[in-house]
C-alpha cells in the first residue's frame, strides 16, 4: 500500500480498529460531512459488567439532518458527562491502568466542551499522547462524495458493521463472565493494556 491517506470520520473515544489505522497510515479526518446518527461520531462502546455498553453524547443539530459535523453542538444540559464517567469508573476501576490514566481522561468530562468535533479531536490528541503515538493527521478542506486521492473508509468503521478480522485477545476486566470482546473503544485497550497499547495496535492488520 502506498502513502495515499486514509479518510476517516471522527469518532468519540474511537474503537481499536480506528486507532490502529491512525498509528500506521496518514489519516484525513472528514470535517465537512453531514452528521450521521447511530455512528461512532458521538458513540463509544465499552465493556461493562453486563457486557458491551454503548455510551452516546447527546447533540444539537442546528440545521437538522443537514448539519455538517463541524457545526454539531454537544447538549450538556443533560449532564451526560457525569453518567459517562460513572460508567467508566464502574467498568474499569479494577483494570490495571485506570488509576494511572484516569486524571487525564476525566478532564474531558467537565461539561466545558460545546462542539462535538472539537471535543473528539482533542480527545484523540490526548490519547495519542498517552500511547506515545505520533499520528500523521490532517483534515479535509471540503466534502467529496467519491474522493480519488484517499482510501475512503468513512463508513468502514461503524457500529453497524462488524470488521471481519481476528483481534488478538487481551485480558479485560470482565473476561471471565463474557469472554473477550474485540474492537471496543480505545479506552478499553488503554485501561487494560496501558503502555502495551501501542504495540497491540501495531499487530492488527486490517483488511479493507
Amino acid at each position: 500500500m502506498n502513502e495515499k491517506p486514509i479518510l476517516l470520520s471522527i469518532a468519540y473515544l474511537p474503537p481499536v480498529s480506528w486507532f490502529s489505522l491512525l498509528l500506521k497510515y496518514p489519516v484525513l479526518i472528514e470535517q465537512h460531512e453531514n452528521y450521521q446518527r447511530q455512528s461512532y461520531r458521538n458513540r463509544c462502546i465499552i465493556y461493562s459488567e453486563r457486557g458491551m455498553l454503548s455510551l452516546s453524547i447527546p447533540v444539537n443539530k442546528p440545521n437538522g439532518n443537514h448539519t455538517i459535523i463541524s457545526k454539531v453542538q454537544i447538549y450538556n444540559e443533560e449532564k451526560w458527562y457525569l453518567n459517562h464517567w460513572r460508567a467508566f469508573q464502574s467498568a474499569y476501576e479494577a483494570s490495571p491502568y485506570f488509576l494511572y490514566y484516569k486524571d487525564e481522561i476525566q478532564n474531558f468530562y467537565s461539561g466545558n466542551f460545546n462542539n462535538l468535533l472539537d471535543f473528539n479531536i482533542q480527545m484523540v490528541w490526548k490519547l495519542c499522547e498517552l500511547m506515545e503515538i505520533k499520528p500523521r493527521l490532517g483534515f479535509t478542506n471540503h466534502f467529496e462524495k467519491n474522493p480519488d486521492d484517499t482510501y475512503d473508509l468513512r463508513n468502514f468503521i461503524s457500529p453497524k458493521n462488524s470488521i471481519s478480522h481476528t483481534f488478538p485477545a487481551y485480558i479485560q476486566v470482565f473476561s471471565s463472565r463474557h469472554g473477550f470482546l474485540p474492537d471496543l473503544s480505545i479506552a478499553d485497550l488503554l485501561f487494560n493494556m496501558g503502555p502495551e497499547s501501542k504495540k497491540y495496535l501495531a499487530e492488527i492488520d486490517l483488511k479493507f
